[in-house]
């Protein structure tokens, strides 16, 4: 028979069908599943570190993947990119298919594509700084009111100039090019201060030497090449590789999964509930994604989760505690994984009994000894009923994944992506006349124009001096007879005029 706690499907009978389900784990000789109709209402995985949340999130995409949805993981840690290899016998495997005999298990590998920022594990991903926008870009860069208000400026002045923003070299000469023409555009954009905009490109100086430089540019990501299926009609899981990115940049990998949420928000049609959602995306370290976050971008976040679920997109959250996500998304969540949590201090038994208050009928079921009693690799699965209510809790052993537990050699991996349908692709990057190249050809064209009022200015004043000199006259001419005697009587008359003055000015003193 089947009991039915919707979302939680708790099955009994093995004939019965698990086409449209995905398989969690085993309870009491059943089997905890997720309905995949109701997988849009997404979902979040907890626990403290090793208890087994990576597993967990392994085997939930192998289930969406069977389920023949698209599945997007970024791996934090390099262990992900075993779901494109076939598992092998371990203990842990035959400890778990023993303890719950229920589940079905077959060792195989699932369609992978392999993703890298830094191009180094994956084919390259990118976006433009225009895709990117500027509220994403301010947080991202850290910035305070003053300087996010210069921001949008400088966005607004490239939308009304018809200069794209691509990369990091276009942000900076448009930044540039309004210091230098902050007096004429100060009625129409406001004041523009250059020691904002100063402020504003060091801060890019610091994001370059983090690698920002390989996140913006061209060929950006295509989200359709994130939704891609396999021949056989399994959903092709692409794996992100972020665990340089986290290290060097988590401001930068939380931008990028927030860009990515809005952008399928924008691009993809209404479809209200499906019978399987069209992408799942998990979202590991989520707590990153919040820290620091703005009121006004938050919101954002909010209203994107709480309305990409009608795209029929579902988002996943992981991370060691759930008090990490703010309670206005915590409360979309349906589907809960809580993974063991450690009691140390005062505040952690306060974060477990909250924890414990979450689940239906946590105060009285006992779920809070239960939480700081779970072994590895059990949880406690919840989720909403068929009427959005949500069921009860179950003490659940999550399933082994049917993939190899661990990362791939670098061979399997080059293999792999030997045989990727992204393949040249995106490997190669574009750099085509953008705001960087428009301004500097503005730069170079008025700069020729001064040259050219130069010289002109220059011909000008040549032609005047040189008529002026052809005005005087030229070289000694012969003075006529009554010139001649002008100027003799006239200066006689100067001598004789000067010897008076002397005199009479000595004759004066000498008295």
């Amino acid at each position: 028979m089947i009991a039915r706690t919707g979302q939680t499907l708790l099955i009994g009978n093995r004939e019965e069908q698990m086409s449209k389900t995905v398989p969690i784990g085993g309870c009491d000789g059943m089997v905890v599943a997720q309905l995949g109709e109701m997988a849009n209402r997404h979902g979040l995985i907890t626990g403290a570190t090793g208890t087994g949340k990576t597993v967990t999130l392994q085997v939930l995409a192998e289930g969406f993947a069977r389920l023949g949805t698209p599945v997007f993981v970024t791996d934090v840690k390099g262990d992900l990119s075993g779901l494109g290899q076939p598992g092998s016998p371990h203990p842990e495997v035959s400890r778990r298919l023993a303890a719950a005999p229920g589940m079905e298990y077959q060792a195989r590998g699932y369609p992978t594509l392999f993703w890298d920022i830094f191009g180094e594990h994956g084919h390259p991903v990118r976006t433009t700084i225009s895709e990117l926008g500027p509220l994403l870009l301010a947080n991202l860069l850290e910035l305070n009111d003053t300087q996010t208000g210069i921001l949008y400026a400088a966005f607004a002045v490239a939308d009304d100039e018809g200069l794209l923003l691509l990369d990091l070299k276009d942000l900076r000469s448009i930044l540039a090019w309004l210091a230098e023409n902050a007096k004429a555009l100060r009625g129409t954009y406001g004041n523009i201060s250059a020691a904002s905009v100063g402020a504003i490109q060091r801060r890019l100086l610091v994001l370059e030497e983090q690698g920002a430089e390989h996140f913006f540019g061209e060929p950006a990501l295509s989200i359709k090449d994130l939704m891609q299926h396999d021949f056989s009609g399994n959903g092709v899981v692409s794996v992100l590789h972020a665990e340089r990115l986290i290290r060097e940049s988590p401001r930068l990998y939380a931008a990028f999964l927030i860009w990515l949420l809005s952008e399928l928000f924008e691009e993809l049609p209404e479809l209200g509930d499906p019978e399987a959602p069209v992408l799942v995306l998990f979202f590991d370290e989520a707590h990153l994604l919040f820290k620091g976050m703005p009121k006004s971008l938050l919101e954002k976040i909010e209203q994107v989760v709480r309305l990409v679920r009608s795209k029929g997109v579902g988002v996943y959250f992981v991370t060691q505690n759930p008090m990490d996500i703010p309670e206005s998304v915590l409360g979309q969540l349906a589907l809960k994984v809580q993974h063991a949590l450690r009691s140390f201090t005062p505040k952690d038994r306060k974060t477990i009994r909250a924890v414990a208050q979450g689940f239906p009928g946590g105060d009285e079921a006992g779920f809070e000894d239960l939480i700081t009693r779970l072994g590895v690799g059990e949880a406690l699965v919840s989720a909403l009923n068929d009427d959005g209510i949500p069921a009860s809790a179950h003490h659940t052993l999550i399933k082994p994944p049917e993939s190899q537990i661990g990362p791939v050699s670098p061979e399997s991996r080059a293999q792999l992506m030997s045989r990727s349908p992204m393949k040249g692709r995106y490997d190669v990057d574009i750099d085509r006349e953008s705001a960087y190249e428009l301004l500097q050809q503005r730069a170079e064209l008025a700069a020729s124009r001064a040259r050219e009022q130069e010289a002109e200015e220059a011909a000008e004043q040549a032609a005047e001096k040189a008529a002026r000199t052809a005005a005087k006259p030229r070289g000694r001419q012969r003075q006529s007879a009554a010139e001649a005697m002008l100027k003799s009587a006239a200066r006689s008359v100067g001598r004789s005029l000067g010897s008076r003055l002397v005199r009479g000015l000595l004759g004066s003193l000498l008295k």
